[in-house]
């Protein structure tokens, strides 16, 4: 009989780290799961979460994953001992589990209902443009004083465009407020046109 056979259960891994790898072909017993793949990493204190057909869920805490390499017709895999939590357990154990998500208006909602609204500030060009200001002001020859006011007049046009909603006034009197150089000022431009647009 192939190992696969043997493999009737399918369970998801909830890694510490957030990352969820769902439908893993498995066998669940009483302390053990038996998993053969060798694609995934699984690590002592990951959590493994099987649904039943009845609608149940179980929540395993591994305390060995017990991986082993392929031998002769067995293949790679893993012989976990595990611990089965109780529903409180389970509960607070997936609740520590940390998600990281990055991207615009990128969210995860776990048993509740989304209500939120985001707002979203592209800063990727505006942190492009700050850095150009720095440099040019880097290649002009100031004072160190000239140099240091500079700096923190970008500084405060940086802050602004971090804040919700930037004041068009305040950004304009804060560039006028830099060295009168015409790269300068071209990309002085640049942000004045951006707030044009918000």
């Amino acid at each position: 009989m192939p190992f696969n056979d043997l493999m009737t259960d399918t369970v998801q891994l909830l890694k510490q780290n957030g990352e969820i790898i769902p439908n893993i072909k498995s066998s669940v017993q009483k302390d053990k799961i038996f998993i053969q793949r060798s694609d995934i990493l699984i690590e002592t204190d990951d959590l493994i979460q099987r649904s039943m057909t009845n609608g149940a869920k179980e929540t395993y805490k591994v305390i060995d994953p017990g991986f082993h390499e392929k031998l002769h017709s067995i293949p790679a895999g893993y012989q976990m001992d595990v611990i089965k939590l109780g529903l409180p357990e389970a509960k607070a154990a997936v609740q520590h589990v940390t998600y990281n998500i990055s991207g615009v208006n990128n969210r995860f909602n776990q048993n509740s209902t989304d209500n939120s609204v985001n707002i979203v500030n592209s800063n990727s060009e505006i942190q492009e443009h700050i850095a150009a200001l720095r440099d040019e002001i880097d290649r002009l020859n100031l004072s160190k004083e000239e140099q240091r006011v500079s700096y923190e007049v970008i500084d405060a046009v940086e802050a602004q465009f971090g804040g919700s909603k930037p004041s068009k006034a305040v950004v304009q009197m804060l560039l006028n407020g830099l060295p009168n150089a015409g790269s300068v000022a071209t990309i002085s431009s640049f942000f004045l046109s951006l707030l044009d647009k918000l």
